[in-house]
């Protein structure tokens, strides 16, 4: 009898496979990292070749360490980074260029001309996105416009554009498909049709031949013939809506935040998108097979846990990332130091492309010790904002905080946490809840679960961090934030 289900975890700076049991625990991992190419300021890219194969040798790594085979497992899931985006030859299935991730900022030009008629919102009803750099669309646009011979290949219809989920998919099957919340970030998809919006493809110039099928998070799409083959590819979500999944937040109301390179808060708001007055994207939280759709708000933060590597391998604070949290125990508080990660400029609530970073309140009394601690801090700040807006828009105060993804070991992150929002933070029992929640979507499409009440019953909680600070000093911490964030904006203005 197969035992087991597979997960695909294609992230920012790393690959994972990971074998789930009928529990939902970890049986099996394997992890490999991926270069970070710059090759100018502001430009972030991928060699999405190198990605296919550290995704080969993360699966037979994974089931090499226990003996496993790939008929030992019923289904594999895929989740993956979600806005970077890539494109490749159809006849040879090379890539053109490498991927543009989605922190690159080179689209800004774009963004600007788009803009300029009706504003940053002018798509924001269709795809409840604002015109900014983050979205796959206007990336495709520029390689379209910079790539020699790409829009050759696009008017011939042997061009093939994708987000990773649908590069691995490729890779794996054969297919050429994406799901539908990895759609939802290109600001290409209609929300309402759940399908390619023909009027933005007539504005942005891009081809529908080019563009993938979008399916349901979770059905058989086929089987694979590589890495794993004769195993069915049943299940594919974004990253952060595979956390959502993956945390067991069905209900409309639940929130997650996962803690990886950035930092991203999803609330599920149910069978109908919610608008934002306030700063927050409207996105397609999960589609199961036939079933309806179920919409959520997401806060999106650009930099999290990519500031600590920032750290680590731009200015040698520390030489591995868990180091952070033992220099920033070496001071009792901040010392007056923030530090705002506006490296591609601020997402939700801000989307101000024109932010960049800064350290402010240094003295001499400044130490490595409060910077780290500040970074740390951005990160509870920047959700706070992000919180403060979920509840303008839903009307709806947090209960408490469901938290994963890589910072979320980090206790004294997790601690502070709790202490700025003044609400309770729970870490799960498994915090891979990316990959859970790609493994849920496969299980649940080939029986290996037979409803999502299995996911309720599966999840429980690990630690448990509750406020311990005056109201006072929340308040005083927050506005010193609130007044670093202003003197980041309009740097490049």
């Amino acid at each position: 009898m197969t035992r087991y289900i597979g997960a695909i975890d294609q992230g920012t700076t790393s690959t994972r496979f990971i074998v789930f049991d009928r529990a939902g625990d970890i049986v099996s991992v394997d992890q490999k990292e991926h270069a970070q190419i710059y090759p100018r300021p502001g430009w972030v890219e991928h060699d999405a070749s190198e990605i296919w194969r550290n995704t080969q040798a993360v699966i037979a790594g994974a089931l090499a360490k226990k003996g496993l085979r790939a008929s030992d497992l019923l289904a594999v899931g895929l989740t993956n980074q979600r806005e970077t985006t890539v494109i490749w030859d159809r006849r040879t299935g090379a890539p053109l260029h490498h991927a543009l991730v989605w922190m690159d900022t080179r689209t800004d030009a774009l963004v600007a001309e788009f803009a300029r008629s009706d504003g940053q919102d002018r798509l924001r009803e269709k795809t409840g996105l604002p015109l900014a750099t983050y979205f796959s669309g206007l990336k495709l646009r520029w390689l379209l416009d910079h790539v020699a011979g790409a829009r050759a290949l696009a008017d011939s219809g042997d061009l093939l554009f994708g987000t990773m989920d649908s590069w691995l998919a490729w890779n794996a099957t054969g297919l050429h498909i994406t799901d539908v919340t990895n759609a939802s970030r290109t600001q290409l998809m209609n929300l309402h049709t759940l399908d390619w919006d023909d009027s933005i493809l007539d504005l942005f110039d891009i081809p529908k031949a080019c563009l993938p099928q979008i399916r349901s998070s979770s059905e058989v799409y086929g089987v694979c013939n590589a890495a794993l083959p004769g195993v069915p590819l049943a299940g594919m979500l974004g990253d952060q809506q595979a956390a959502l999944f993956g945390q067991a937040c069905l209900a409309p109301g639940e929130a997650k935040n996962t803690y990886g390179t950035g930092c991203f808060m999803l609330m599920n708001t149910g069978e109908s998108p919610f608008h934002s007055t306030s700063g927050l994207l409207t996105t397609l939280a999960y589609k199961l097979a036939d079933r309806p759709a179920v919409y959520a708000l997401e806060g999106s933060i650009a930099i999290a846990g990519a500031l600590v590597q920032w750290l680590r391998d731009n200015i040698g604070l520390v030489k591995s990332a868990p180091e952070i949290e033992a220099l920033a125990r070496t001071v009792a508080d901040n010392g007056d130091v923030y530090f705002v990660p506006a490296f591609s400029g601020l997402y939700a609530p801000h989307w101000r492309m024109d932010a960049r970073g800064l350290i402010a309140g240094l003295t001499r009394f400044s130490n490595k010790g409060h910077i780290a601690r500040a970074a740390l801090e951005a990160v509870a700040y920047q959700t706070r904002e992000v919180i403060d807006a979920m509840t303008r828009d839903s009307g709806v105060a947090i209960e408490q905080l469901r938290v994963d993804g890589g910072m979320a070991a980090n206790d004294l992150l997790m601690q502070f946490q709790a202490d700025i929002l003044s609400a309770p933070v729970v870490r799960p029992h498994i915090v891979e809840t990316t990959a859970l929640g790609a493994a849920y979507a496969a299980g649940l499409a080939t029986g290996f679960w037979s409803s999502t009440g299995a996911m309720i019953d599966n999840w429980r909680a690990d630690k448990r961090w509750t406020p311990d600070m005056t109201d006072q000093d929340r308040a005083r911490l927050f506005a010193s934030w609130k007044k670093a964030v202003d003197r980041s904006l309009g740097w490049t203005s």
